[in-house]
């Protein structure tokens, strides 16, 4: 098992989940954060700290969110580590909705991400 970014992390990116994760498992990428399974210790940590309720326990993942488990998973092996809590996006509170996730950043491209 291991926790998942969703979709309300896009466009948002808030670190205040980094702060609080003992293992540095979070990546960044252009506009949201994701979590590398093979480092995540399911200690749930990161859960409440996140304003914009964005992180889940794999098997509690929305079922219309089930694309961004597969996200993390790709994108933990090409994003850096973020391991300091950092200014989240300027706008991130106009983001603060949902059906967003074709808005999500992979690399230099906005990908749609939702199936």
């Amino acid at each position: 098992m291991a926790f998942v970014v969703a979709e309300p992390c896009v466009k948002c990116k808030y670190t205040d989940c980094v702060a609080v994760c003992p293992v540095d498992c979070f990546k960044e990428g252009p506009n949201m954060l994701v979590i590398d399974p093979t480092e995540c210790i399911d200690c749930n940590a990161c859960v409440p700290a996140c304003p914009a309720n964005a992180i889940f326990l794999d098997e509690d993942l929305p079922a219309h969110w089930a694309s961004f488990q597969k996200l993390n998973a790709d994108m933990a092996k090409k994003w850096p580590a973020i391991s300091k809590q950092k200014q989240p996006l300027p706008d991130a509170e106009a983001w603060r909705s949902p059906g967003k996730g074709s808005w999500a950043k992979i690399g230099d491209k906005t990908g749609d991400i939702q199936k």
